[in-house]
């Protein structure tokens, strides 16, 4: 571990809190448009922009307050760092490689559908 990989660590549980934030905020926003609360009441968007942003610092802090999954998280980033990641040419080669395959494996699917639903047209005629 390194001691960058806390840094890391706190920056992914801030942008998970972030996500989580934004994702309560919309879901708060919904809810107040399909009861009609946000037309009618004043307090409801200040009250799902609190709800948002207690649920996010709640949701982190009980991310984050498991020592073991703490742990977990930073073996998790130490991991990654000896990952040998591809160099631009072979992420292409590999890349066309899997393009190929996906054109090859359609082209088959279609003659085979194409097949069956001659054969369909045939029997039911």
């Amino acid at each position: 571990m390194q001691k960058d990989d806390a840094t890391w660590l706190k920056i992914a549980y801030a942008t998970f809190a972030i996500l989580v934030g934004y994702t309560l905020n919309k879901a708060m926003g919904t809810l107040g448009l399909e009861t009609g609360y946000a037309q009618r009441y004043t307090w409801f968007q200040p009250l799902g922009l609190a709800v948002s942003v207690v649920g996010a610092i709640l949701v982190t802090w009980y991310l984050k307050s498991n020592q073991e999954r703490h742990e977990y998280f930073l073996a998790s980033i130490g991991e990654i760092r000896k990952v040998t990641w591809p160099n631009f040419i072979d992420t292409r080669r590999l890349t066309i490689v899997v393009c190929v395959v996906v054109g090859i494996f359609a082209l088959i699917l279609f003659i085979f559908d194409f097949v069956w639903a001659e054969i369909l047209k045939w029997l039911l005629s």
